[in-house]
């Protein structure tokens, strides 16, 4: 599906309009919420925050998907809308965790195959029973790297219960894309907390040699890093689904305060032991051994599955 303008003739989504009825510098401030209500980005926000059923961050680490996690959150809250999340880095503790999963360790900090491919397995069933058992109002969050399969089920076609959910247009796959100088800005940012963090996740944030390995390997070779090329590698990926690339080349006023601090109610979405062993047995029983399984993480890129 097209990105920015896959949206629906009606939408904001795309063009980032203030919503309907407030006045050009009119500031209604809700608490916690960092973002410039007067900025293109506040308006594509809150446009989310009334619209969107699900709506799911894709990028790599370092181009600000949890501070957009964050302040969707705020403002859907301010809403009153009930909020889930769905968080690679969270949802996967579980299954790394579980008697089963302890047969696939990480290596060097990288998350196992099998891990991967297991809890992209269990995400598609949880988001359907979460749109089934949940009312109208609430809204679930997403935020994944896509990258090394890393919740890639989520982007290919299936034919199963969360596909009418996640094919349709209340269903919105956000690419944050900052320019040169904004991602430089967020590794150093990154380092830092490392270093002094004001949030526990801060501790389990990959390192910046990560984050740049991670981009060649989106990029295909060691070219720095180039907006255009990241933008359209990331709509490939979600060629199937309505997917927004958000261009960010501002800073936001966060000193003092982590992207993980959400100050409103948020339930995670996880899987109990007993559902992670199984989708870590079917797996399991569905590839032939590690290299059958390495064959199918190496497929990440391919769209269609």
């Amino acid at each position: 599906m097209d990105s920015s303008d896959g949206a629906p003739a009606e939408s904001n989504f795309a063009r980032g309009r203030r919503p309907a009825g407030r006045r050009p510098g009119a500031r209604t401030r809700i608490a916690g919420v960092r973002v410039d209500d007067a900025s293109s980005l506040s308006g594509v926000l809150a446009t989310l925050a009334r619209e969107a059923r699900l709506v799911v961050f894709a990028g790599l680490p370092g181009t600000g998907k949890s501070l957009l996690v964050r302040e969707l959150a705020h403002l859907a809250h301010a809403r009153g809308r009930a909020i889930h999340l769905l968080q690679w880095d969270v949802a996967r503790a579980v299954f790394e965790a579980c008697e089963a999963g302890r047969r696939h360790p990480q290596v060097a900090g990288v998350t196992h195959g099998v891990i991967r491919l297991a809890v992209g397995r269990w995400a598609r069933a949880a988001v359907a029973g979460w749109h089934a058992g949940h009312a109208a109002d609430g809204l679930l969050i997403g935020e994944t790297p896509f990258i090394g399969h890393r919740l890639l089920d989520l982007a290919r076609p299936q034919a199963d219960a969360a596909e009418p959910l996640l094919a349709s247009a209340a269903a919105r796959f956000v690419i944050p894309v900052p320019s040169r100088a904004l991602r430089e800005h967020l590794e150093r940012e990154r380092a830092r907390r490392m270093q002094a963090p004001l949030h526990p996740r801060e501790r389990e944030d990959a390192p910046p040699a990560v984050v740049r390995a991670l981009w060649h390997e989106l990029a295909g070779d060691e070219r720095p890093y180039d907006p255009a090329v990241y933008r359209q590698s990331y709509e490939r990926l979600l060629e199937h689904r309505h997917a927004l690339a958000l261009c960010l080349d501002v800073r936001l006023p966060v000193a003092g305060a982590s992207v993980y601090d959400v100050r409103v109610p948020t339930t995670d979405l996880l899987a109990d032991p007993d559902e992670a062993a199984r989708h870590i047995a079917a797996v399991e029983a569905g590839h032939g051994g590690a290299d059958d399984v390495r064959r199918a993480i190496d497929g990440w890129r391919d769209a269609a599955g």
